[in-house]
């Protein structure tokens, strides 16, 4: 019992340390917000999440 909730723990560590769970979340907000349209897949996610890094880089000063 403990070596499974400290297993589930560390995958939860994970998960979040990786930002693995974004794409959850992100899939989670999708769906809530307008369930009829298609998901992206989580390489389309990445994607999208690159070119908005890649944008809002240059439009800081510091």
């Amino acid at each position: 019992m403990r070596i499974r909730r400290w297993a589930r723990a560390v995958r939860w560590y994970l998960r979040e340390l990786t930002g693995e769970t974004e794409y959850d979340r992100h899939c989670e907000r999708h769906r809530r917000h307008d369930p009829l349209a298609p998901v992206p897949t989580r390489r389309e996610y990445q994607v999208l999440r690159l070119r908005q890094k890649e944008t809002r880089s240059h439009s800081r000063c510091c």
